[in-house]
């Protein structure tokens, strides 16, 4: 019986952040400013037959908690809703501050505290040495995954020291 033999060594690396970035805005003004900007220089490439465009982005999620409270602050409901986009978040955020059926079931006012909302996104980058590998965005940290050349970490390590809110 053959033996599974290692063929490569991928690495993956975390950056903690000292403040969790402010808010939804800034978020994915990061997430887009490395699409738009493609810092890490990553290069298109081609799949199957398809053209792949050197860094996309492949996932991401927008969560907002609500929490309802009755007339003496005291909490009476928590709600969390899961979105797809910046812009199903934003709107959600608008549709679930009124709407009155939810606000009547939970017997309360609700309140939304941004600080408790969670954000992600994932870009995939093509590099020019032919790897592929993640930067995965959340409000607290930036990981890289699935990498091996330390020169991409390099190269994602230099960027992110110019981003003020991913200090």
């Amino acid at each position: 019986m053959a033996d599974f033999v290692q063929s490569n060594e991928t690495k993956n690396a975390v950056r903690n952040l000292a403040a969790p970035i402010s808010d939804v805005t800034t978020f994915d003004g990061i997430v887009q400013s490395v699409i738009a900007t493609n810092p890490f220089e990553c290069v298109d490439y081609m799949t199957a037959g398809i053209n792949n465009p050197g860094v996309e982005k492949t996932r991401e999620a927008y969560t907002v908690r609500l929490v309802y409270q009755d007339g003496n602050a005291k909490t009476v409901g928590i709600a969390s809703h899961r979105f797809n986009s910046v812009t199903g978040y934003t709107v959600g955020v608008t549709a679930l501050m009124v709407a009155a059926d939810v606000t009547t079931a939970h017997a309360g006012t609700p309140a939304h505290d941004e600080g408790d909302d969670s954000f992600s996104a994932t870009v995939r980058c093509h590099d020019a040495n032919g790897e592929l590998y993640m930067v995965n965005f959340s409000r607290s940290r930036v990981t890289l995954t699935s990498y091996s050349d330390d020169a991409i970490l390099a190269k994602v390590e230099t960027w992110a020291d110019t981003v003020a809110a991913l200090a």
